[in-house]
């Protein structure tokens, strides 16, 4: 009995299907290199709260202005045989898109664009999508076709192809498209999410999937599709039921400083989130945040912190279900070519959204987080 569980347990190693991420620069990093980034926030306030509550964008949909600080992306394919391109796998919003050559927006122009015309198994749909973000929006049309995520062919996924990027900051963003894992209910133009459909077709063993974020190097993080992979995480993993289906949302039992509550006293919500590099709050108590650990504001609107203060720097602990998760600081400070910056993030809220927070990577880089879509759960533990 003992070799028929341990060859089960085999069996299903080899079932999950992990998918190197990479980490580069940002699009904050590219714009502030170009000598872009100071004008572009003058321009365009810098607000992740439009990600999750579209009435705040110019136009109804997903916006993408959240993107500035992400760094994490991976490779996938699509179409027979397949294109490749590098997408931000994005619990936040639950729609695939890609440029497409049918694009003639200056942002297409320098990215990998999708030709169906290359591929034997793609299927045209006149149905448009459109997905916002501050400066306009992605537009395009659906289409169907196979979608190859590590070594798993999604058939007929259906994913977006855009026509027009309007906005100069899409040229300079290191990723061409999006591949959102957030639930169905919330994907622009009713498709269906890529797990979804992996799940349907009983291409994963589990109704579930992983993200693992290093901290400190270039390789190493990895989204597993279909399991869980305990060297990833040290101890047990700790499960939190959703609060609400659409993004990944659990209710945060208080955020405390040197033993002191700063935050969400009486509970608050929160979403986690791979595709929000920063840990976002309501502007009040991100901006306590700030002062405590002697953050100030650049011209650029970015938090600057003395880097020979981090050592000395407190720890500042969610609370959620009972457990505690210390952030130190050398997990919200971000160091980058001599300088440090904070990795909190303030965003302007609808006034019935309550306090938000957003448990991007800052947070994700400390603790492997497991998506449950099975029992609308989250698990999470300490990185190993």
């Amino acid at each position: 009995m003992k070799w028929l569980v341990l060859l089960a347990l085999v069996a299903l190693s080899e079932c999950l299907v992990k998918v190197p991420l990479r980490r580069g620069k940002s699009l904050r990093q590219n714009l502030k290199e170009h000598g872009l980034l100071a004008d572009y926030l003058k321009k365009h306030p810098y607000n992740p709260a439009t990600k999750y509550f579209p009435t705040l964008a110019q136009v109804s949909s997903q916006p993408l202005e959240n993107y500035m600080d992400i760094e994490y992306f991976g490779t996938i394919g699509i179409g027979t045989p397949p294109q490749s391109f590098t997408v931000i796998f994005d619990t936040g919003s639950s729609n695939l898109w890609v440029p497409s050559v049918y694009c003639s927006s200056q942002a297409c122009s320098n990215h990998n664009k999708f030709n169906p015309q290359q591929s034997s198994t793609f299927r045209s749909t006149s149905t448009s999508v459109s997905i916002a973000y501050g400066t306009g929006s992605m537009t395009g049309v659906l289409g169907y076709d196979t979608v190859q995520v590590g070594g798993i062919a999604d058939t007929n996924q259906i994913f977006g192809l855009s026509e027009t990027e309007p906005g100069s900051f899409l040229y300079y963003s290191p990723f061409d498209g999006i591949l959102g894992l957030a639930y169905p209910n919330i994907a622009s133009s009713g498709a269906t999410p890529v797990f979804d459909n992996m799940w349907n077709q009983g291409l994963v063993p589990q109704d579930l999937f992983s993200v693992y974020l290093s901290s400190d190097a270039q390789s190493g993080s990895v989204v597993i599709f279909g399991g869980i992979d305990s060297s990833y995480y040290t101890g047990s993993l700790n499960w939190v039921p959703l609060s609400a289906e659409g993004y990944w949302q659990i209710t945060v039992d208080s955020v405390t400083m040197n033993g002191e509550v700063i935050a969400c006293s009486s509970s608050c919500q929160a979403i986690v989130d791979t595709g929000t590099s920063m840990l976002a709050g309501p502007p009040t108590p991100i901006a306590n945040i700030q002062s405590y650990i002697g953050a100030s504001q650049n011209s650029a609107g970015q938090y600057v912190i003395n880097c020979a203060s981090i050592s000395s720097m407190p720890e500042i602990i969610f609370t959620i279900n009972g457990v505690q998760y210390p952030l130190p600081a050398s997990a919200y400070v971000n160091q980058n070519q001599g300088t440090c910056t904070s990795g909190f993030q303030s965003m302007s809220l609808p006034t019935s959204s309550g306090d938000l927070w957003i448990l991007g990577d800052v947070f994700i880089r400390q603790y492997y987080v497991v998506f449950d879509r099975g029992n609308n759960q989250v698990g999470m533990a300490p990185v190993a």
